[in-house]
């Protein structure tokens, strides 16, 4: 997949997540099923993902011998900022905030199976 088709399909994914995350309080009014500061994982986990996936794709590019290696690189990058997020953010809030990490950890799943596919999409096509 090259660089201008998955920015497409990554804006329409992306899109199509904030959809979902804006017609979940309007559907379920009495529950709270966001986070206070849902905005601003939505944000961070999806520019963090962006960066991810540009760096793997340079990486198999560069060398497609060692493009595993690339796509594990770039998910431990991914996975460091995230846990520093993560820590922050429980710094900074006291207390046991069960909706962030429902919110948190589902975004972070939902945007790293976008990235991987798109990084296996690229790998299949070495293959063939």
């Amino acid at each position: 997949m090259s660089i201008p088709r998955f920015i497409l399909y990554y804006f329409i994914y992306t899109g199509v997540l904030a959809g979902i995350a804006i017609a979940l309080p309007i559907i379920f009014p009495d529950v709270k099923l966001l986070a206070n500061k849902f905005w601003l994982i939505f944000g961070f986990l999806g520019g963090l993902t962006f960066v991810a996936y540009l760096l793997a794709f340079i990486g198999i590019k560069r060398n497609p011998e060692t493009g595993v290696l690339a796509i594990m690189g770039s998910i431990a990058v991914k996975m460091l900022f995230s846990m520093a997020f993560v820590l922050i953010y429980s710094l900074n809030h006291k207390g046991k905030d069960l909706v962030f990490v429902f919110n948190f950890f589902s975004l972070y799943l939902l945007f790293t199976f976008f990235e991987i596919y798109g990084l296996l999409r690229n790998l299949r096509h070495q293959n063939k």
